[in-house]
């Protein structure tokens, strides 16, 4: 008896599993259809496994949202040259040495990576103050200013500072009070004390020391730049200077603004030529451009330089290079165009790979270098 209830309870228990294991089955169909089970998906409907990735590919994978993590950002070293947006603001294209400046900026710049644009100030401050706040609305990544206006130079800086851009100025110079506003500011270009102390030894360097006429005196002229920057003010202060503290005795017989320009170079020359005639001994200009005008009105009224007159620039520009060689200048001062452009863009990588400039460290300066008959050839 007890034997025949043991076979019929295990026949009831096999048929109890058949029909617990058919329901089951219908239960898994049920669940696929209506995604009640994320196991339960048929086979023909599942995602491939994804393939085994390599650290690398790990860091390049996509987030859910789309976006790439942010391990894939490149290192802060090698981020500043892949392509980075820049903007240049040139006080106006048509200045002879900002030219050659742009020119060497444009070839680093675009040698490294970058996209950068360049825009023309036209010598006009106001327009420059819009072309720095549409590079701002732009998002660019850093700008090299070339200011228009040196006492324009707070609010640049103020402008740069509230949007948090790094900025390189060049060519002309803020005081170290005024850019100490902004740790991600820097200067790069010459100290223009230098270009007048070398223009005065020039002179210096001549046989007579600028006294051709034996009165014990230089009597010069002073074709200015723009008097407002400081370039052309340490230029016209420091070149006296120099004749001053060799213990030359001097007479300023006219000092008169070129901005920086041929033309008006050579009309002031023309014009105290016809003026002072014989008593000019020196020609002083704050740049090369106004010297070859100068020069012009030189050789238009008979005059010869190194035997009747001195005349000397700064810039090294090609064409004052050829009139040193050829004894029509009596030297010029090298302002190295392509080495600031150079420390320029370095400066620049150097504030976007996270660099600060603290109060009185801002300025960084490319030396000036004195161009002669004698070494003239190494320029040219």
């Amino acid at each position: 008896m007890k034997l025949l209830k043991r076979v019929t309870a295990m026949a009831m228990a096999s048929m109890l599993t058949l029909s617990m294991a058919a329901c089951g089955g219908d239960s898994a169909k049920d669940a696929a259809a209506t995604g009640g089970a994320e196991d339960a998906a048929p086979a023909e409907t599942e995602a491939p496994a994804e393939p085994e990735t390599t650290p690398a590919e790990e860091e390049t994978a996509p987030t859910e949202d789309g976006t790439e993590a942010e391990n894939t950002e490149a290192p802060a070293d090698t981020a500043a040259g892949a392509g980075g947006n820049i903007g240049v603001c040139i006080y106006k294209f048509d200045d002879a040495f900002m030219t050659t400046y742009r020119n060497a900026l444009q070839e680093i710049l675009e040698g490294k990576g970058y996209t950068v644009t360049f825009m023309d100030g036209k010598n006009d401050q106001a327009e420059q103050n819009n072309q720095i706040n549409n590079f701002i609305a732009q998002e660019v990544d850093a700008l090299i200013i070339n200011p228009v206006m040196t006492s324009a130079a707070d609010q640049i800086i103020a402008t740069v500072k509230d949007a948090g851009v790094p900025t390189v100025l060049i060519n002309r110079e803020p005081t170290a009070e005024q850019m100490s506003a902004y740790d991600k500011l820097v200067y790069v270009g010459c100290d223009a004390r230098q270009s007048g102390t070398m223009q005065g030894e020039l002179i210096l360097d001549t046989p007579n020391k600028g006294d051709i006429n034996g009165d014990g005196k230089v009597s010069y002229i002073m074709i200015q730049g723009d008097p407002e920057n400081v370039d052309a003010q340490y230029r016209t202060e420091f070149s006296v200077k120099a004749l001053t503290d060799a213990g030359m005795e001097v007479e300023q017989l006219d000092l008169q603004r070129g901005d920086w320009d041929r033309n008006k170079g050579q009309e002031i020359a023309q014009n105290d030529l016809a003026k002072f005639g014989e008593d000019i001994e020196v020609v002083f200009c704050n740049n090369d451009d106004m010297a070859i005008g100068a020069l012009q009105a030189i050789q238009g009224a008979g005059r010869t330089v190194n035997e009747d007159i001195y005349l000397v620039g700064v810039d090294a520009l090609d064409a004052a290079l050829n009139e040193v060689a050829n004894g029509n200048m009596t030297g010029t001062v090298l302002n190295d165009a392509k080495g600031q452009a150079a420390g320029a863009v370095d400066a620049m990588e150097a504030l976007l790979g996270g660099k600060t400039y603290a109060a009185g460290e801002q300025s960084i300066y490319v030396d000036y270098v004195k161009v002669t008959p004698e070494n003239v050839a190494d320029f040219q």
